[in-house]
């Protein structure tokens, strides 16, 4: 039983961890979501100003070497956000667990 209690009191731990792990990658997140669209806009407005064809600006844009890579960073910055949410996920799930355990100890089962 006292095994079950410090592995509930490592997995709170673990939360806490990665609460805080979620928070600096949601940070990143947004960071590099702006830094992707004030570049992409910025170079819009570029290709608007030379008289591009409206139609084609987006994919001449997106196609830009410099944009392209924000974007790439914005999303790994999502990934990892979406990975730190999961981690948090499966640290409650195993704490449920874990405490389903004792309390069926507790019980006597």
């Amino acid at each position: 039983m006292q095994d079950l209690i410090i592995e509930i009191q490592q997995l709170r731990s673990t939360l806490n961890l990665a609460v805080n792990k979620l928070k600096e990658r949601g940070q990143g997140k947004a960071e590099a979501e702006k830094a992707y669209r004030i570049a992409l806009a910025t170079e819009i407005l570029k290709h608007r100003d030379n008289k591009v064809p409206v139609t084609i600006i987006n994919d001449i844009c997106r196609g830009d070497k410099d944009i392209a890579e924000l974007k790439f960073k914005r999303d790994v910055a999502e990934t990892l956000y979406k990975t730190a949410e999961e981690k948090i996920n499966a640290t409650k799930l195993e704490i449920r667990i874990v405490e389903n355990q004792l309390n069926a100890i507790r019980k006597g089962e």
